[in-house]
């Protein structure tokens, strides 16, 4: 396995910066990728193995997951009309930085994880390493700790709450740190299709049971379900805002990409997986917000949308959720303990620990991602306004991983003047101008909403307290 020492060593070198990247650069990094798998062959532990089916796997079990139920929400706060066109907006540009991701990397083949990419956009500076790779940590930890709530959740839903949340939360944890333990993604790959079926599932029968049940849970008699076009009214730019940062947060999800691309055998074939799942979320996405908003209205709308269920239908539909809640934290968890692994025993003589069954590796490998699960039980147990902080997390994250550093990695691919090379080119340029200036809006607006929802749910008196029994059950 590449370590982290080639960082702007000979497999950069061969890159001038003034270099145009077309097909065949494309052609002649993928050789390099194939001389790496060669020279791994003879691991006992092999990280290029991943096809493009096992890559897609893993890309579905990422996105279709359970914030699909959040967009019915933020319909009802745009309006049918405005929350169809912003899905498709994202859906389409996180598509075109995924590929302007995918074509960095192939121009980088020593490329490991987003920390990497960090380094590189910001002249190779060990500085931005490390900063980018807090980020990466804190990112991936938070969602970790975003699944050991919502594991506790599920469990307080389908039990009434038969024993204490933090209960709930620690067999979460549990058995997520047994799922996390393969050590290549390939062997997750298989997990991850199991996921991404019983998600599916459990969103088509929400959109059934919303249909079929005479009216939404908490309905009031003679107020029927209103369903609008565009924004209701009086509806607030904290809550507009909020609406729309929660699709792009459920879009952005780049910053796993690399470690993705990283495993696979041939990286050229990237963007088959890519393609097949934003089809796939375009079409689940827009169809579960549109149609639960339908069934359920502006008045009945909870968050997520299982909650507008009558009690049998949600316990059945969010049943079907089990696999998704547990493998996208342990996908995460398997992520970031990758990282800090690989840069545990980069050193050539410990670096056969990385590729072999030794007792010392393993015996590493199983301590750093149960410090990952400790880490997201604590922080999701000991922050009482955990879903505020989340979103200031993600506001604060996914401006970079999401926009600003796939706009400057657009900008390195095309250095100086070839950036201006014809009429294309150009509105290309522009529009890459655009994405680094909407990651900034993202990072300032984003923060700007994160900090008011804290503010205003510190006022309306529904801050809970840290390491609570109370039930979080929908």
């Amino acid at each position: 396995m590449a370590t982290q020492e080639v960082r702007g060593d000979a497999a950069d070198s061969k890159y001038a910066k003034d270099k145009v990247y077309d097909a065949k650069d494309r052609d002649s990094d993928v050789e390099s990728f194939a001389g790496k798998v060669a020279a791994e062959s003879d691991h006992a532990i092999q990280y290029r193995t991943c096809s493009w089916q096992k890559t897609a796997a893993l890309l579905f079990s990422e996105y279709i997951c359970l914030a699909i139920l959040s967009f019915p929400w933020s319909y009802s706060v745009l309006g049918l009309v405005p929350g169809v066109l912003v899905t498709l907006a994202v859906a389409g540009t996180v598509l075109y930085t995924s590929l302007v991701l995918w074509r960095f990397c192939l121009k980088h083949p020593d490329i490991l994880d987003v920390c990497d990419i960090g380094q590189k956009l910001f002249w190779d500076s060990p500085v931005a390493y490390e900063v980018t790779s807090v980020f990466f940590i804190l990112n991936n930890t938070f969602i970790q700790a975003l699944h050991v709530l919502v594991g506790a959740e599920l469990l307080n839903t389908l039990t009434d709450h038969a024993a204490c949340s933090i209960a709930f939360s620690a067999a979460t944890v549990c058995v997520c740190f047994f799922i996390s333990l393969p050590r290549t993604l390939a062997q997750l790959s298989s997990m991850g299709v199991v996921a991404a079926v019983t998600m599916g599932i459990a969103v088509v029968l929400a959109i059934v049971f919303a249909g079929i049940q005479e009216h939404p849970a908490g309905y009031i008699a003679g107020s029927e379900p209103i369903v609008t076009v565009l924004p209701v009214p009086g509806t607030s730019y904290v809550m507009g805002m909020s609406a729309f940062l929660n699709i792009t947060y459920t879009f952005v999800g780049q910053i796993t990409l690399p470690s993705f691309i990283a495993e696979m055998k041939d990286p050229r074939e990237f963007p088959k997986a890519l393609w097949a799942v934003t089809i796939a979320e375009i079409i689940t996405f827009t169809l579960c917000g549109a149609l639960m908003y339908h069934f359920v209205g502006n008045q009945y709308m909870v968050l997520p949308a299982f909650g507008a269920l009558n009690p049998l239908y949600k316990k059945i539909a969010f049943a079907f959720a089990i696999p998704t809640i547990l493998y996208l934290g342990a996908l995460y968890s398997n992520v970031s303990a990758k990282y800090i692994f690989h840069r545990v025993f980069r050193a050539p003589g410990r670096s056969h620990h990385r590729t072999s069954n030794t007792a010392t590796g393993w015996a590493a490998w199983a301590g750093i991602v149960g410090a990952t699960w400790v880490a997201a039980f604590v922080l999701a147990e000991v922050i009482p306004f955990f879903s505020d902080l989340l979103s200031l997390m993600s506001s604060l994250f996914d401006c970079w991983f999401g926009f600003i550093f796939w706009g400057m990695a657009y900008l390195t691919l095309y250095p100086g003047a070839l950036k201006w090379a014809g009429p294309a080119r150009t509105l290309e340029t522009l529009f890459n101008y655009f994405l680094i200036l909407l990651g900034l809006y993202i990072l300032i607006a984003g923060t700007y909403t994160s900090v008011q929802s804290i503010i205003d749910s510190y006022a309306a008196n529904t801050v809970g307290t840290a390491f609570s029994c109370a039930s979080n059950g929908i």
